[in-house]
C-alpha cells in the first residue's frame, strides 16, 4: 500500500505515549475557558472532505499563502509532492499557521494519489482547460484539488491521474491567478458548498477531533511533556491508593 510521510507535531509524541484523552486531562487546567471555547468553535468547522495537493511546488512565499489560506478555510491537512524539490515555506508568511494542520508529503504523485484515492478522495486536476468549474465538483463526497508548478502546471502523470480536470473562471483579460490565490479561490468555494450539503460546518469525526484537540491543548506549552508525565503519575497513584 502506498504510504505518505507526515510532518510530525512536536506533541505528537506524547499523544502516541500517553493518548489524546489524558493529554488533554492534563493540559485542560493550563487554558483559560475562552480559549477552550475558541478551540471548540474551531474544531465544529474542521473539514478532512476538502483538501489540496501541490505537485512540486518552487516558491515557498507560495507554499506559505497556501498553507495559511487553508487553515483559515478550516481544512485539515495539506499534500505536497516533493518529486522535483523539497516543498518548503516561509515562516514569515505563515506566522505560525502551519502548526494547525497536517502537511503530508510524498516522494511522487503515484503516491499521493494512492493515498488519497485509497480515503476516498476523487481527484480533481486545476488547469485551464479544465471542463468542470467550481460548483460542478461533487462536494457530497471527499475531493482534492491537484496543483501544479508556478512554472510548468501539472505534470501529464498528474493530470492523467485525476478523475477530472478543473479550471476556475476568470472574466478579464488576465489568463490566470497566482498560484496561491488560486488554491484560495478554489477552496473557499469548494468548502463553502462542502458545509452547505453537510449541513454543518465540519465534518472530521470523534476520533480526529480528539486528537486535534490534545495537539491544539499542549501546543505552546512550555514543558508540556513533564506536566503531562506528572498528571499520568498522579492519576497512577491515586489509582493505586484506592
Amino acid at each position: 500500500m502506498l504510504c505518505a510521510v507526515a510532518v510530525t507535531h512536536p506533541v505528537d509524541r506524547l499523544i502516541e505515549r500517553y493518548g489524546a484523552d489524558t493529554v488533554t486531562e492534563a493540559m485542560r487546567p493550563l487554558l483559560t475557558d475562552e480559549r477552550i471555547a475558541r478551540i471548540e468553535t474551531v474544531l465544529d468547522a474542521r473539514l478532512d472532505g476538502v483538501t489540496v495537493a501541490l505537485e512540486n511546488l518552487h516558491d515557498p512565499h507560495n507554499g506559505a499563502a497556501a498553507i495559511r489560506s487553508l487553515e483559515a478555510v478550516g481544512l485539515t491537512t495539506l499534500h505536497v509532492v516533493e518529486q522535483v524539490e523539497k516543498f518548503s515555506f516561509s515562516p514569515a508568511v505563515t506566522v505560525g499557521c502551519e502548526k494547525w494542520i497536517d502537511i503530508r508529503r510524498h516522494k511522487h504523485v503515484t503516491a499521493c494519489a494512492g493515498v488519497l484515492k485509497d480515503a476516498g478522495y476523487q481527484l480533481y486536476a486545476a488547469c485551464p482547460d479544465g471542463d468542470c468549474g467550481l460548483d460542478e465538483v461533487a462536494v457530497n463526497r471527499p475531493v482534492c484539488v491537484v496543483f501544479g508548478n508556478e512554472h510548468q502546471g501539472l505534470t501529464e502523470r498528474a493530470r492523467g491521474l485525476c478523475d477530472r480536470r478543473l479550471a476556475v473562471s476568470m472574466h478579464g483579460f488576465t489568463q490566470s491567478f497566482n498560484l496561491s490565490v488560486s488554491v484560495a479561490v478554489t477552496i473557499h468555494r469548494l468548502a463553502e458548498r462542502r458545509r452547505a450539503i453537510l449541513g454543518r460546518p465540519g465534518d472530521i469525526d470523534r476520533q480526529k477531533r480528539a486528537l486535534l484537540r490534545a495537539r491544539w491543548y499542549a501546543h505552546g506549552v512550555r514543558g508540556a511533556e513533564a506536566i503531562i508525565a506528572r498528571h499520568v503519575s498522579e492519576q497512577t497513584r491515586q489509582v493505586c491508593t484506592n
